[in-house]
């Protein structure tokens, strides 16, 4: 094998119901660190997913040198498996603390095989992460997204493996997590592949791998690098569709010249034989060879303009097409004074011990910071109601609240994307729908996929769709980490989504620019079980 790591040769896949992702694939990673970038859709976890043995593909190969290890986005959020569990070290464990209460046994001395420092090695791996205080016996449910996150990258780094891929791993993680990852993957020897949005991690890598159209090219250098290498190169297409359209207008321009003289010379020719009073089949002859000369020259312009059109289709070939959102959220006005919603010392577990009292009045932009596991998704599952307090009253004024949970699973899988809209917009006419889904992307074959093979960010988009266009129209948004899985360009047009956006809405982000580009009005911090207000930007 060569010095790459991942080799992937003549890869072809595609989805049960014929669609295909990539044609004749072929791309390889080296050792170090490389990050994979490409539009909501483009097929990255796809990608990742064939590497890592979870997907076959219909033709072609992946070869990977030494042991794998994936973290894939979609790590579930809830559930009983403790700590232990979901790290792979129970039973090891389960034999060390047998065998330290005198059962000698050779089944748990096979089981601990070399492993007899485990507790200690996973406990340096998850301080690392900062999860150092995690109980081994508290289950999944009991933490926060952004600590799950954390715990399965430390359950794939406790197995030591050569090759690392990644999905979207900053998803969920506060500002602190973020940091100790990177610190982490800088200190990464061995070959690193991450797929992610976030640019701060992105720019900490060593290449970056651009999959577009079905095919990989590696930019060396980081995002910052990467960008300027794409822009360099759109100023070129662009300056070249400039100078081959002005070619093909010359062309045009010439060929219509050289007709009109053929023509004019045609008439005088014609005057010219009368006016000589030429035998017929003398004239006939001359006529013949000036009609034969005109379309010779007529046909060596239109090859010069057919020439030129082809020029400007390479041209506009070469020009990447930026895939936007087109988002016009619901219109909805609220007056400044009226309560939208109205909670007095709600309490839930051990989470909100004093009670906390938070008031939504009017348009108002909140942005909700804290900790993983301070309790905020928490927090905007009981404004919602999704979720009762243990205490604590609720007052809501009418009209729909829109909750965009970090699970993304309100959508129905066995449904398509049109077949969910409509379930949430029963109103709106086929066509109307279909608009819509065109303007998140969902357009033609794509509007009828089954939510179950969507992409982390198309999952996304489609939730947005039904939450964001539901009957009647929210007066109040609940968004926790909508940019989770969002590429960087639609991220940008939802920034400009909500700000056009007239009601009220509580957002959950540790994207602090994107968070200083949406106007917000009012800063909460839950730490301590407490909520505080705070003018200054989230630390966390």
């Amino acid at each position: 094998m060569s010095d790459s790591r991942i080799v992937v040769s003549g890869l072809s896949f595609s989805w049960p119901d014929g669609t295909p992702v990539f044609e004749q694939l072929s791309a390889t990673v080296p050792d170090g660190r490389t990050g994979l970038v490409a539009p909501n859709g483009a097929g990255k976890t796809t990608l990742l997913r064939l590497i890592a043995g979870e997907l076959r593909p219909v033709t072609g190969s992946v070869s990977v040198d030494g042991l794998l290890g994936y973290l894939p986005q979609d790590l579930p959020l809830t559930g009983e498996p403790s700590v232990a569990e979901v790290l792979g070290i129970d039973p090891v464990l389960r034999a060390l603390e047998a065998v330290e209460s005198g059962d000698v046994d050779e089944e748990h001395f096979t089981t601990i095989g070399t492993d007899w420092d485990i507790e200690e090695r996973t406990r340096a791996q998850l301080d690392r992460l900062g999860l150092g205080d995690l109980a081994f016996d508290r289950t999944l449910s009991t933490l926060s997204g952004g600590q799950i996150v954390s715990l399965g990258l430390a359950a794939r780094l406790l197995k030591r493996p050569d090759v690392l891929l990644l999905d979207e791993p900053t998803n969920n993680l506060d500002l602190d997590a973020r940091r100790k990852l990177h610190d982490v993957l800088d200190d990464w020897s061995g070959c690193l592949l991450v797929v992610s949005h976030d640019r701060a991690l992105l720019d900490r890598m060593d290449r970056i791998a651009e999959l577009d159209a079905g095919e990989v090219t590696h930019f060396g250098g980081n995002f910052t690098e990467y960008e300027k290498a794409v822009q360099a190169a759109r100023e070129v297409a662009e300056k070249n569709i400039r100078n081959a359209e002005q070619e093909v207008k010359r062309e045009k321009r010439e060929m219509q010249q050289a007709r009109e003289r053929a023509a004019k010379r045609a008439s005088n020719a014609q005057r010219t034989i009368a006016d000589a009073g030429l035998p017929k089949i003398l004239a006939g002859a001359r006529k013949r060879n000036a009609q034969e000369s005109a379309g010779k020259a007529d046909g060596t312009h239109a090859a010069r303009v057919g020439a030129a059109k082809a020029k400007l289709d390479e041209a506009e070939r070469s020009l990447r097409e930026d895939q936007k959102i087109t988002l016009e959220l619901p219109r909805t006005a609220i007056p400044a004074g009226r309560t939208l919603f109205l909670g007095e010392g709600l309490r839930k577990r051990d989470l909100f011990a004093d009670g906390v009292d938070l008031t939504i009045r009017g348009p108002e932009r909140i942005a909700l910071s804290g900790a993983n596991g301070s309790g905020k998704s928490t927090l905007l599952r009981m404004i919602s109601g999704e979720l009762e307090p243990d205490s604590g009253e609720r007052k809501r004024a009418d009209g729909r609240i829109a909750y965009l949970s970090q699970r993304l699973d309100l959508l129905d899988d066995g449904r398509s994307v049109a077949e969910n809209l409509a379930a949430f917009a029963p109103a709106m006419p086929p066509a109307q729908r279909m608009n819509l889904l065109a303007r998140f992307l969902f357009r033609g074959d794509r509007a009828h996929l089954p939510v179950a093979v969507l992409s982390g960010g198309e999952r996304l988009r489609a939730t947005l769709a039904c939450i964001l266009f539901a009957e009647p129209a929210p007066q109040l948004l609940l968004l926790d980490e909508p940019t989770n899985n969002l590429d960087l360009v639609s991220a940008g047009q939802l920034e400009s989504a909500l700000n056009a956006y007239q009601g009220a809405f509580v957002i959950v982000s540790h994207d602090e620019r994107f968070l200083a580009e949406i106007r917000i009005d009012r800063r909460l911090r839950l730490g301590e079980g407490r909520l505080r207000e705070t003018s200054a930007p989230a630390s966390r």
